[in-house]
């Protein structure tokens, strides 16, 4: 707690912590860090009356809680196991949320499963993933082509041209610009729905108490927008913190599916344009994120990020390499797969 407290920050949270109800019998001493992401949130854990709660700082001006506290709602609405809002300071940034257990999909995964668990714990995220894309999408930002097409652009601006140190020629340019709106034109053409934009493995909890509510519960969904319906799935089953062989992923994309026809989401009733449908928003996805990953290390000193980009890429060439309309960005991953192995990266 003493170094915690020693943060210039942390005496504008404990101050305000020291206003909330008093029924909550919370412990400001227990304050101690949970996690933090990719953002400028924070999060702790603080001991409460009954049991421990989750206190997120998210601070202005580089965070807005109101996104989390909306979207928060709207997930609840369909009842969904989200984090449920038990004191909120939206100007300074701080929620107090109860606590949805200490483990993620992610951590069971990488402490070990049975096939037959983890096949359980991925039904109950299928049907959640179905269950959400009821929510009410509307007013939230619109995920369409001009946004599509501009995260695409962190592709060349941070993997290619700061992390490879590649400078495409034009006609190599040309060529992925036309795969990009190629890919856009037909991601965007999809029905919309509420799309998390990263449900997978570390925002998912595996809630296996009754105090933590249904599994699996539901976390960073602050960045909801109103776009592509095989977006979140994408997410999913391309996990970029977890490497998913593709009859994995293709089991559990027809058991999505059939639970989305059966509920009467706007999929198609051929499963082979599903299937066309999610791995070319994969590929837009996964794209984005090598930008992403690229980005966090370079600008933001996050270099744990690195360990991720062969899977992501693997999965950019698992796409790339089965339609030939992917044949320009296939050489230039070959490209940028001997630089990377010329200047001795090593993930």
């Amino acid at each position: 707690m003493s170094t915690i407290n020693s943060e210039p920050r942390m005496a504008s949270l404990l101050e305000w912590l020291g206003t909330c109800s008093p029924s909550l019998g919370l412990d400001p001493t227990s304050l101690a860090p949970a996690s933090s992401d990719a953002s400028f949130r924070r999060y702790f854990r603080i001991e409460a009356a009954q049991g421990t709660l989750v206190v997120m700082d998210a601070p202005p001006p580089k965070e807005d809680c109101r996104p989390f506290v909306d979207v928060a709602h709207r997930l609840a609405a369909v009842g969904l196991n989200v984090p449920t809002i038990l004191a909120q300071d939206l100007v300074q940034g701080f929620l107090l949320l109860t606590d949805l257990g200490p483990t993620t999909y992610y951590d069971s995964i990488q402490a070990g499963l049975t096939d037959a668990s983890l096949q359980a714990m991925y039904r109950d995220a299928l049907a959640a993933l179905v269950q959400m894309q009821a929510a009410d999408a509307t007013g939230l930002p619109i995920y369409d082509t001009v946004r599509l097409k501009d995260e695409l652009g962190l592709f060349i601006e941070w993997y290619v041209s700061v992390h490879c140190k590649v400078s495409l020629a034009p006609a190599a340019l040309e060529g992925l610009n036309q795969v990009f709106d190629l890919l856009v034109t037909r991601n965007a053409a999809q029905p919309r729905v509420l799309v998390h934009r990263d449900f997978h493995s570390p925002n998912l909890m595996r809630c296996e108490r009754p105090e933590h509510g249904a599994n699996p519960g539901i976390l960073d969904f602050q960045d909801a927008v109103s776009g592509p319906i095989t977006y979140d799935l994408a997410s999913l089953v391309m996990d970029a913190r977890t490497t998913w062989e593709e009859p994995q992923q293709l089991d559990w994309a027809i058991r999505y599916w059939e639970l989305a026809r059966k509920n009467g989401l706007p999929v198609p009733a051929d499963f082979a344009d599903f299937h066309q449908d999610y791995e070319w928003m994969g590929l837009q996805r996964n794209l984005r994120i090598l930008g992403v990953f690229a980005r966090l290390n370079h600008r933001d000193g996050k270099a744990a990020y690195l360990a991720h980009i062969p899977r992501v890429n693997q999965y950019v060439r698992q796409v790339a390499g089965r339609y030939l309309a992917f044949k320009p960005l296939l050489r230039i991953l070959d490209e940028l797969d001997q630089v990377q192995t010329k200047v001795g990266y090593t993930f």
